[in-house]
């Protein structure tokens, strides 16, 4: 039986293939990661060429530095969609301090309060689409579709306690999307964001 703490055999096999240079795991990393990551980037950014750039650099990131990457610290997929937040946070700050030495419209405040605002949206996507499944369903329903707790359990055939223990759940991780702390720094060791 694996130690509690040991890294997920794939994540720990897919940073030894990166690192001995295999375009098929580039590729695998790829498929698996590339919505994700342009999703975050999408949302920080707000601009599908950007995002698109983003992608790229987090890619060619992953590919030219397989070393940064440590399986024993966290999932690669955390890795991999803080390594997004950190380049699109910088590419909105580039862009956004570019545009206010251009236009001198809005303030220094102005620009770090759309970062911040960007950044925890896009914290809050990354969390939801993480969850497990039963609570993504039970949270899209009450919030997205305007169910009840009690519509929710009817849709999803489970106990009215159960519809309300996995909002319950779901609201407190998102909950984390809202934790303040600076822009574009990493999170601790092994917290989903």
């Amino acid at each position: 039986m694996a130690k509690k703490d040991a890294p997920p055999r794939w994540d720990r096999r897919m940073q030894q293939r990166l690192a001995r240079g295999e375009a098929a795991a580039l590729g695998e990393c790829y498929d698996r990661f590339a919505s994700l990551v342009h999703g975050l980037a999408h949302r920080v950014l707000g601009d599908e060429e950007e995002a698109d750039a983003v992608t790229r650099e987090v890619f060619a990131h992953v590919w030219e530095n397989p070393e940064s990457y440590d399986p024993r610290r966290e999932p690669l997929r955390t890795w991999v969609a803080t390594l997004t937040h950190r380049l699109a946070v910088q590419r909105l700050r580039a862009t956004e301090t570019a545009a206010l030495a251009r236009d001198g419209r809005g303030t220094a405040e102005d620009l770090e309060r759309r970062v911040r605002q960007a950044s925890v949206a896009a914290r809050a996507d990354y969390i939801v689409t993480s969850m497990p499944v039963p609570l993504r369903a039970a949270l899209e329903r009450a919030y997205f579709q305007r169910r009840d707790y009690r519509q929710t359990a009817a849709d999803l055939g489970i106990t009215e306690d159960e519809a309300r223990r996995r909002l319950r759940l779901g609201l407190q991780l998102l909950a984390t999307a809202h934790e303040t702390r600076p822009s574009g720094t990493p999170p601790e060791a092994g917290r989903v964001w």
